[in-house]
C-alpha cells in the first residue's frame, strides 16, 4: 500500500462514514446534500486509487461519475422541491469541505503527473466536480430564486 492508496482508503471511508450518517439520521434536505457529498467524495477517491494504482481509465470513471453525480442531485432537488423548501436549510460546510479536498486532489495528481493530457483530463475531471457540486448543492438547498419567479 502506498500514500495514494492509503490517501484514497480514507477519503472513501470517511466520505463513506458521513454519507451514511447524514441519509440514516436528519430530514431531507440533509439527505440530498449527503447524496451530493457521496459523488463529490467518491470521484477524489477514485481519482487517488488511479494514481496509487497506475490505471488511467479510473479518471474516466472519476471523469463519468462528476458529470452525472451532480445531475442526480439536480434531479432530487426538482422533484423534492416542495419538501425541501419547507424543511431546514442543509448544511453548508460539508459540501466546501468536499470542494477543497476535491481541488486539493486534482492539485496533487496534477504536480504528479506532470504536464500532457493525463493533467488536462484532470483538470476537466476537477473543474466538472467541483462546479457540478456546487451547483447541486445549491439547488438541494432551495434552488435559485432568480430562476423561480420567471
Amino acid at each position: 500500500m502506498n500514500g495514494w492508496t492509503l490517501a484514497a482508503a480514507v477519503t472513501l471511508g470517511v466520505g463513506l462514514a458521513a454519507t451514511l450518517w447524514g441519509v440514516v439520521t436528519g430530514p431531507l434536505s440533509h439527505r440530498v446534500t449527503a447524496q451530493n457529498l457521496s459523488t463529490a467524495l467518491a470521484c477524489p477517491g477514485l481519482l487517488l486509487l488511479s494514481q496509487g494504482y497506475d490505471r488511467p481509465s479510473y479518471v474516466d470513471l472519476a471523469l463519468v461519475l462528476a458529470v452525472l453525480g451532480p445531475v442526480g442531485t439536480l434531479v432530487f432537488a426538482r422533484l423534492l422541491a416542495g419538501e425541501l423548501a419547507d424543511g431546514p436549510p442543509p448544511a453548508r460546510w460539508p459540501t466546501w469541505a468536499a470542494a477543497g479536498l476535491g481541488a486539493a486532489v486534482v492539485l496533487a495528481l496534477c504536480a504528479a503527473t506532470g504536464p500532457g493530457r493525463q493533467t488536462v483530463k484532470l483538470l476537466v475531471t476537477g473543474a466538472l466536480l467541483i462546479g457540478g457540486n456546487l451547483v447541486a448543492a445549491r439547488a438541494a438547498a432551495g434552488g435559485f430564486r432568480e430562476v423561480r419567479r420567471g
